[in-house]
């Protein structure tokens, strides 16, 4: 190889080093912020201590079906009750952690304040849940997917980006058009369930060529907030119809009761999916 060449070892530290040197001058001008407070931190996609110490995650014993935590770990599967009565349409829903002050932060930061960075910082969360899902049958991501007035208005799909980001994370394909939004619905906010159920039945429906890439997988919905979870209850019965083996879902952040200020605004309905009259920015 000629002078500088690529099995010249002066050539590629050079290269390196000045990797380096453009690192250091772009994070002095624009040092990496915690997604959560906007501090100064070491690293992209990195929260500071106090952030990541606020954080719960949802890594212990649960519903079998609708991923809700349980007081204690029981041997075997374990179905709550409220499961029990009414059987959920997917076959366990984890989040990567529960809602509250950084999980909103982050979530509305990509979805209103256009950080689509964060989709990854999200994905890495949640690969954690994800592999937990994994089984005999091959995993397909189906992003949830918006009405194309709502994608239109907004730019870009936030759970397609968390789904692209897991894809690339641990190599588990995902499908953008298997599920589709056929009806454009209004916010569930302040509805109750038999309502909210309502807007949404029927908004969503099978793409062309769905049943034969979903015959023989396991799909798993891909979502950024869990709250009411009537949005993904509506998917995951459109997609039951695709003759999948499995169907599940997987979110960044899940509501529960005991997560909910007294004096916050936010209900069930306002941070589902369908959220859309929060904004923020910054």
């Amino acid at each position: 190889m000629g002078e500088g060449g690529a099995d010249d070892p002066s050539g590629w530290q050079a290269d390196r080093a000045l990797r380096h040197i453009v690192r250091t001058i772009v994070d002095y001008a624009l040092p990496p912020r915690c997604p959560g407070c906007g501090l100064v931190v070491d690293d992209d996609r990195q929260f500071c201590l106090s952030c990541w110490s606020s954080l719960t995650f949802l890594d212990g014993p649960a519903c079998s079906l609708c991923s809700i935590p349980l007081p204690a770990a029981l041997p075997g599967p374990v179905t709550c009750g409220a499961c029990l009565a009414a059987p959920p349409p997917f076959d366990g829903a984890p989040s990567a952690v529960a809602y509250g002050p950084v999980a909103r932060t982050v979530a509305l930061r990509l979805k209103y304040g256009r950080r689509v960075g964060h989709a990854r910082l999200m994905a890495q969360l949640m690969a954690r849940p994800l592999g937990k899902l994994a089984d005999a049958e091959p995993v397909l991501l189906v992003p949830v997917p918006l009405h194309r007035w709502r994608l239109w208005s907004r730019g870009f799909n936030q759970a397609a980006l968390v789904a692209d980001e897991l894809t690339r994370l641990t190599g588990i394909p995902h499908d953008h058009d298997l599920l589709l939004r056929i009806k454009a619905t209004k916010a569930l906010r302040g509805q109750g369930r038999r309502e909210r159920e309502r807007i949404v039945a029927g908004a969503f429906a099978l793409g062309n060529g769905a049943k034969e890439r979903a015959a023989g997988r396991h799909l798993v919905l891909i979502d950024d907030v869990h709250a009411s979870g009537a949005t993904l209850r509506a998917a995951a019965r459109a997609l039951r119809r695709s003759g999948a083996a499995r169907v599940s879902a997987l979110s960044w952040a899940r509501v529960f009761p005991d997560a909910l200020m007294t004096s916050n605004i936010f209900d069930f309905a306002r941070v589902d999916s369908d959220m859309m009259d929060e904004r923020m920015t910054g």
